[in-house]
């Protein structure tokens, strides 16, 4: 048997606490407290009180005030700080405790409350764009901003078309992704926006756009960006016109703050269904390499993965570091062509133009293990997908290495993965 506790508090409709009905008071005090408790709240068909007032449907002068019954039950451990906060909500009514012995408690993860809809999420401080803005006014506008897209609007403030960094890559003639970018030097930026200053969103943008309305669910509108493949959604009010933006940080960032302490739950003996962990969303097709692979076998490998990232693992397969490419970028001098020569360009924490000679022969001669990062944030494949999204959230990053008790490591996981687990859906 497991010990919980029952308060009920025997109320009516007219009771208030800080200008909300009581009953409200209480859901939204329990709900925000995520523990394992519930909460139920009834309304009498009649009923009296002590000073001689009667409560009846049958007249409508007596059906004024009809009475309430909130009922909530929830651990012993937890009664304490439960009492604190509903004690001085009840000005006008009883409130009674019980001890229960409760034979099982079973919950289902949801992700995040169903009631929530994209205006309670969104982020309504958005900038924007005309067809007629120049690309590399674009891209000056991405450069700060925590968003990769930016919505395209008519003279209506009408989304009619949005451009990502997708599109500035694929159509516009971004040759550097905008991560890398922001850490280039004047002359590096110049090189790269001035062949797209002759250019307008016009031509680049993707369309038709797809929108979501700010007073629909939220789950509708993840369930739209999973079933169309969009990152990030504008959102429009009644009139069509531009209300806010919709991302998955924005998503991710409801998850922290409504998801309850599911560990906790599990120490309490509640029997949560439906949770999902990082290995059900590893990405097991992650390149590895030794520390003595050389750099030239690792630009390749870079080169070919859409992960962006290269793991250096010991030959028991522990991890011992990462590369991305801004690692690489102080193994380019300056007279090097194309990609690599504006890579060279930008401002980095170690030494610039380490290769002072042939590079291949550099290349060939420098190992993964001088280059790799050591600092690094990992998550454990058991760990709760809710944990993984406030790793990620905390550390800002996109991508995050998966290790075993061991340290040996597992693969990698993302934002995408993560929102389609969190609904369900398997990549």
């Amino acid at each position: 048997m497991l010990k919980y506790k029952a308060v009920e508090i025997f109320t009516n409709e007219e009771a208030r606490y800080r200008n909300k009905p009581v009953a409200d008071a209480a859901m939204q005090y329990i709900q925000k407290l995520k523990i394992a408790a519930r909460c139920v709240v009834s309304r009498g068909v009649a009923g009296c009180s002590e000073s001689g007032e009667i409560a009846t449907d049958r007249l409508e002068v007596l059906s004024v005030s009809m009475p309430i019954r909130i009922y909530i039950i929830l651990p012993a451990a937890e009664i304490e700080r439960v009492l604190d906060g509903l004690e001085p909500m009840v000005n006008d009514g009883i409130m009674v405790l019980h001890d229960l012995d409760v034979i099982c408690h079973r919950a289902r993860n949801a992700f995040f409350p169903r009631q929530l809809m994209v205006r309670d999420v969104m982020t309504t401080d958005v900038a924007s764009i005309t067809i007629t803005t120049r690309l590399s006014d674009v891209v000056k506008l991405l450069l700060p901003s925590i968003f990769n897209g930016v919505p395209v609007l008519d003279q209506k403030s009408r989304p009619v078309g949005v451009v990502t960094q997708g599109d500035l890559i694929r159509k516009g003639g971004l040759s550097l992704r905008l991560g890398l970018l922001t850490e280039c030097d004047a002359q590096c930026r110049k090189e790269v926006l001035d062949p797209m200053s002759s250019r307008q969103a016009e031509e680049v943008m993707t369309k038709p756009v797809i929108l979501i309305a700010e007073n629909k669910l939220l789950a509708e509108a993840v369930d739209l960006m999973l079933r169309t493949g969009v990152k990030r959604l504008p959102v429009v009010d009644e009139k069509g016109k531009l209300s806010g933006m919709l991302s998955r940080l924005d998503i991710f960032n409801t998850v922290m703050r409504e998801t309850p302490d599911w560990k906790a739950f599990g120490e309490q003996k509640v029997e949560v269904g439906d949770l999902k962990r990082v290995e059900d969303i590893l990405r097991r097709d992650t390149h590895t390499v030794s520390p003595e692979t050389t750099l030239d076998e690792v630009m390749r490998i870079i080169d070919s993965s859409d992960i962006q990232r290269v793991a250096v693992v010991d030959p028991e397969g522990r991890l011992l570091g990462l590369i991305a490419d801004r690692d690489l970028l102080s193994y380019f001098k300056s007279g090097q062509e194309g990609f690599w020569h504006r890579l060279a360009n930008i401002t980095h924490p170690s030494q610039q133009n380490v290769c002072h000679g042939d590079l291949q022969q550099c290349l060939l001669e420098t190992t993964a293990g001088q280059v790799m990062q050591t600092t690094f944030v990992t998550v454990h494949e058991d760990m709760l997908i809710e944990n993984a999204i406030s790793q990620m959230v905390d550390k800002g990053v996109k991508r995050l290495p998966v290790v075993d008790e061991e340290g040996c490591f597992q693969g990698m996981i993302n934002r995408d993965s993560l929102l389609r687990t969190g609904f369900g859906i398997r990549s």
